[in-house]
């Protein structure tokens, strides 16, 4: 072979190989090219069913039920099932989810909103309970800092968490202790504590809580409320609302800019506001364009149908929540005669 032979083959297979390499490139998958694929993986999940029904409350609208100054909420969305809070008394959930027909055995997951008896005593019975089915049920608890800092009063330590916390994890259960917001499955998301921007001061102004910095003011710091992010717009579900709940809505859309509140669920601990107060918290309600309220436990009689009339609400989108009342997801809430 001359060298001028074998100089035409190295050129030709030089070509060969850039139209190849060429071929190779623009037939790349689309994932690669910024294709709408790549917006969709880094779109956020939704959840497309809902469903959060009250298992403990003051009011029992129906004749089933066993009604307490507490709070407990079973969230069941895309087919997670997750308890937040479980009531004031022992076996007030346990008993309200029989009536109901509700098997909480194949829960995992708890959240607790803050450290108050009136949303934590349940714990215990439920895990107990559950066990006997299920070893796994109730055997994660969502928390944020500060549920465990110590609360001294002159009758001795006020924080029945400090006690709880033994007594769970002596079962293997575990609990997560949140100091950010956090999503604990697609489309869920805890806000852990939430910064106080405006003044609601929705806690009692007597009691003190031991934390890094000494000792101060017990403004419940670790109060977390649940936001479910939803094509219709968020779903808010709070224990007692101490970090307010317009604190809450507002931390809320740092997450989600520019989405509604399709519904805020749960308590609100507004009712012992004044008519100038709940004239404030309507009106900043109003601008996150708050379709549906569910206001159960704490939130007040009175303030339900205060701020009903104050957003322009219809009487079938703003009721006092009472046990067994669900809100779902395209249909709205299911409140039970007495509420009705």
């Amino acid at each position: 072979m001359s060298n001028k032979t074998g100089r035409n083959d190295r050129i030709y297979i030089s070509a060969l190989l850039i139209a190849l390499t060429l071929l190779m490139v623009s037939v790349q998958p689309a994932e690669t090219q910024n294709s709408p694929a790549t917006s969709v993986q880094n779109t956020p999940a939704q959840i497309h069913a809902l469903k959060v029904t009250l298992l403990s409350t003051m009011l029992v609208g129906s004749t089933t039920g066993l009604g307490e100054w507490g709070f407990s909420a079973l969230i069941e969305a895309d087919g997670h099932r997750v308890l937040l809070d479980t009531g004031a008394h022992p076996d007030t959930v346990l008993q309200n989810a029989r009536d109901l027909k509700i098997d909480l055995s194949d829960v995992r997951e708890v959240i607790l909103t803050h450290n108050h008896w009136d949303h934590v005593s349940g714990l215990m019975t439920l895990r107990r309970e559950m066990m006997k089915k299920n070893p796994s049920a109730l055997s994660v608890v969502h928390v944020a800092r500060g549920i465990f800092y110590s609360r001294p009063a002159p009758e001795g330590e006020d924080n029945r968490m400090i006690a709880v916390r033994k007594e769970y994890e002596a079962t293997g259960g575990k609990f997560i202790e949140h100091e950010e917001s956090a999503e604990i499955f697609p489309g869920a998301w805890l806000t852990g504590p939430v910064p106080r921007k405006y003044p609601e001061r929705n806690w009692s102004v007597s009691e003190k809580v031991q934390t890094p910095a000494g000792l101060v003011e017990d403004t419940i710091p670790e109060d977390q409320s649940l936001v479910l992010d939803t094509p219709e717009g968020l779903v808010v579900v709070t224990g007692c609302g101490h970090a307010g709940i317009i604190n809450i809505l507002t931390f809320a859309r740092q997450e989600f800019p520019n989405e509604p509140v399709e519904a805020v669920i749960g308590g609100l601990h507004l009712f012992p506001a004044t008519d100038a107060q709940l004239d404030w918290t309507a009106d900043k309600m109003k601008e996150f364009k708050v379709a549906n309220l569910m206001g159960a436990h704490c939130t007040g009689i009175e303030a339900v149908y205060h701020i009903r009339e104050r957003l322009g609400l219809p009487r079938a989108s703003a009721v006092v929540g009472s046990v067994g009342s669900s809100f779902v997801l395209g249909e709205g809430i299911h409140p039970g005669p007495l509420a009705k």
